[in-house]
Parts: C-alpha cells; structure tokens; sequence
C-alpha cells in the first residue's frame, strides 16, 4: 500500500510539472510557485522538467535566439563550421549562464537585451557583406556568446530555481538550450542546406533574403528595447 501510495505522489507530482510547464510557456506563472512544487518533485524529474523549460526557451519561446543561430548558419551551410560556431557560443553562454545564476556578476537587462538584439543584426549584415566564412567569427560569436548567457539567466531567475537542486537545474537547463539551437540547426540543413547548399544562386537566394529579414526584425528590436 505504501509502495502504491509513493507511486501515486510521484505520479501527480510529474502531473504537476508538466502544468508548471504548460503555464511557463504561457507566461501565467510566477517564479515562487514554480519553486515551490519543484522542491516537492524528486531531483530527477525537476532535472527533466528543467531540461524541458530549457528546451522551450528557444523552442518555440526563444525567436531572438533561433534567429541568431539561423544566422550563425546561412553564411556556410555545411554542419562543420556551423558546429564550431555553436560550440564556441555553448561554452561562452555556459560561462554567464553560471556566473549569472550563482550571482557572481549581476547583468541589468536593460543593457543585455538590446546588445542580444544587436549581436543578431551584426551577424545578419555579415552575411550579407561578407562573401564567405572569416576566421574570426569564431571569436565574435563567442562575445556574443557571453552576453546570450546573460538573457538565458534572466528568463531562468525569472523562473527560479529549487534549492536542493540547484547546480543540477542550471546544467540541465542549458543542456536543453543546447539541443533547441542544435535542433535549428539541424532543421535549416534539412530544409535548404542539403538541397541548395552547394547552388550557385544560393547566396543571392537564401543567405541574402533571410539576412536582410532578420537583420530589419533584428533592427527593430534593438530600437524597441532601447526606447521602449
């Protein structure tokens, strides 16, 4: 009886979290009440439920930073050097994720978002500028990696954190961040780089076209989070 008792509360537990996920994804949630039903969830499934919060920060919440690892993309639409790229913005994100979280630097918002917004439009007329994939890109994504790790804190902080796993819900919460920009990824090779990657109209077709849409939407949100 007590076995199926245990089961039961674990059960609706699992219930409980896939609501508290339901409501983030809707912005009906407050943080406290998030980290007041996780403290009551096993560290396993807050884990999962933290790799899910992750996952949806990009998927389909995150359009900012879907259009920043789409542009990170188009310039060269082999997965190779878009690998590179997004290696290099994982482990600078990481670093501000966690520097952020455990309140070792403290970022205003009002200064991030627009330089979040910025860094999409500076990639974005890259691509339109630049006729092939320069070395130091590397090194500007990962600048431009430091400061996305500073918004993810900021929607994660919002969201707060429980107590007993606290370590464990930033590192899975990152790692969903990561499989959302490498499922981007993946679906922009799938949907024209494999087909029109090596065609010679690609460039005056694809890369430019979708630059200049994400840098004119990129444009606007840095005026909007500036100003407004």
């Amino acid at each position: 009886m007590k076995d199926t008792n245990s089961y039961s509360r674990g059960h609706y537990r699992k219930i409980i979290g896939i609501f508290i996920l339901s409501l983030v994804i809707s912005n009906t949630l407050f943080a406290h009440t998030v980290v007041g039903e996780l403290e009551k969830m096993s560290g396993k499934d807050a884990a999962f439920l933290y790799l899910q919060l992750g996952y949806t920060h990009i998927l389909p919440l995150g359009l900012d930073h879907i259009l920043f690892v789409l542009s990170l993309y188009l310039l060269s639409p082999k997965l190779k050097p878009v690998l590179w790229q997004a290696t290099a913005f994982t482990v600078a994100h990481s670093v501000t994720l966690g520097l952020s979280m455990y309140h070792i630097i403290k970022p205003p918002a009002s200064i991030v978002e627009p330089v979040i917004a910025l860094s999409i439009m500076y990639v974005a007329l890259e691509n339109i500028f630049s006729p092939k994939l320069k070395k130091s890109r590397i090194g500007i994504v990962f600048l431009f990696g430091l400061v996305h790790g500073m918004g993810f804190a900021s929607a994660l902080g919002q969201l707060g954190l429980p107590a007993k796993s606290y370590l464990t819900s930033i590192l899975m919460f990152n790692l969903g961040v990561e499989l959302g920009q490498m499922t981007v990824i993946i679906s922009a090779y799938l949907l024209f780089g494999k087909w029109f990657g090596n065609k010679p109209w690609y460039r005056k077709g694809i890369v430019i076209p979708l630059s200049v849409i994400i840098a004119m939407v990129a444009a606007f949100w840095t005026i909007q989070r500036l100003f407004f």
